[in-house]
């Protein structure tokens, strides 16, 4: 056997079990959004515009009162910090993730720069789940890296209470590295969240955040 046909099976194979993993990866999440259980009612659906695998649910969350730290290194109690009345588009990052976490990321960036001016009664929300390494600084130079905007705060503080809130929206996986893409959207203090599982795109979230706000 030649080297070159060596090298081209070799290829194949490769690429073959690539594309299993990105199928087992998709019909992972698929599968897990009819999994899900959390404290409160769940609406199950699919939005009619999502990427395949790409599951939408409502549902009520308890917030717990914990502390968390800002990038900029400022303590805030974070129901509080979330509950002055403006919408809300949450997820959950690591600063050092180099699959799931960036292409998250870039989703908030563009939504964030497609919001406009509604961005002044908006947040954008994300908690690190590694927060022995994401200290505030870690934090600071990742929001600048996705040119984050004074209504798009990262989150960081102990292990406990970056736990505490990955429980309370029932993303934690007890490792990092199985943390499911999950974007978070309510209206307003008091409305329910919607619950995305998977990678919505920005088309997908900011359809769904001019839906909520015209209903709120």
């Amino acid at each position: 056997m030649s080297d070159t046909f060596s090298n081209r099976r070799r290829a194949l194979l490769g690429n073959l079990l690539a594309c299993s993993g990105v199928f087992a990866f998709s019909r992972a999440i698929a599968d897990r959004g009819h999994m899900v259980h959390v404290h409160g009612t769940m609406h199950d659906g699919m939005h009619a515009d999502a990427p395949a695998g790409v599951t939408r649910r409502e549902a009520v969350y308890k917030i717990p009162s914990v502390t968390l730290v800002r990038q900029d290194g400022t303590k805030v109690a974070f129901p509080q910090e979330i509950d002055d009345g403006s919408a809300v588009v949450l997820g959950f990052i690591y600063t050092s993730c180099t699959t799931i976490c960036p292409i998250f990321s870039q989703v908030f960036a563009e939504f964030q720069k497609r919001l406009g001016n509604d961005l002044t009664r908006t947040k954008l929300v994300s908690i690190s789940i590694d927060p022995d390494y994401d200290t505030p600084a870690r934090l600071l130079a990742y929001a600048k890296k996705f040119h984050a905007g004074a209504q798009w705060q990262h989150y960081t503080g102990t292990q406990q209470a970056s736990i505490a809130m990955q429980r309370a929206f029932d993303v934690y996986r007890g490792d990092k590295m199985q943390h499911p893409p999950v974007t978070l959207l309510r209206a307003a203090p008091g409305k329910p969240w919607v619950r995305y599982e998977g990678f919505a795109t920005a088309d997908v979230l900011i359809r769904e955040y001019r839906s909520l706000l015209g209903a709120a």
